[in-house]
C-alpha cells in the first residue's frame, strides 16, 4: 500500500474499560474484545483538527562497564504515549461531550481511530485501538480570528492494537 493522508479518518471514544483485563490478553484476543463493542456504544469526536501521534516508546536502560567504557543500553517499560485530540469546540457535539465526562472521571476508556486508508472501494480502512484516560479538557480561545478550540490529552494505558487494511470478502 502507498503512503495515505489524514484527512478522512475518524475518532471515537467508547464505554469505561479495564486496562489491566486488555493487557493479560493476546493481541489477538484484545481486538475482539474491541471489536464486540457494540457500534452504538463509540461516539466519533467531530470537528477533529488535530489526531496528535501514539505509540510505545521503550524507556532506555543503561549500565557502563568500567572497563571498556561503553554505555550499553537495552529496553525497560513501554510507554505508548499521551495522544492530544485538538478540536474545534462545539458544546453540543455528543463525542466532545463524552471527553469531557470522560475527564472528570478516573476511569479508563475505549478509544478507536478509523484511517482513511482503504485502497479501493473492496477494502476495510485500518483501524487503531486502545484504551486510556481523558487527562484535561484545556480551551484555547486565542484572538478576534481564531476557532476556540479544545485539547484533550488521552494518556493511553494499553498498547495499540492495530487492525490492518484488509480485502472485503466477497
Amino acid at each position: 500500500m502507498a503512503i495515505h493522508k489524514t484527512a478522512g479518518a475518524k475518532f471515537y471514544i467508547g464505554p469505561v474499560i479495564n486496562p489491566d483485563e486488555l493487557n493479560a490478553l493476546t493481541d489477538v484476543a484484545a481486538v475482539a474484545f474491541f471489536e464486540a463493542i457494540p457500534a452504538n456504544s463509540w461516539v466519533q469526536v467531530e470537528e477533529v483538527e488535530d489526531m496528535g501521534d501514539h505509540g510505545d516508546s521503550a524507556e532506555a536502560i543503561t549500565f557502563t562497564a568500567v572497563s571498556n567504557r561503553r554505555v550499553r543500553k537495552l529496553k525497560g517499560a513501554k510507554d505508548a504515549g499521551t495522544k492530544n485530540i485538538v478540536v474545534g469546540r462545539d458544546p453540543l457535539d455528543d463525542g466532545q461531550v463524552a471527553m469531557a465526562a470522560a475527564e472528570g472521571t478516573d476511569f479508563n476508556y475505549a478509544f478507536k481511530t478509523v484511517h482513511a486508508d482503504a485502497r479501493t472501494a473492496g477494502y476495510t480502512d485500518s483501524v487503531d485501538y486502545f484504551g486510556g484516560m481523558v487527562m484535561s479538557k484545556a480551551t484555547q480561545q486565542g484572538t478576534v480570528n481564531t476557532v476556540t478550540r479544545r485539547t484533550f490529552p488521552v494518556g493511553i494505558n494499553t498498547p495499540i492494537y492495530e487492525v490492518l487494511s484488509e480485502l472485503v470478502s466477497s
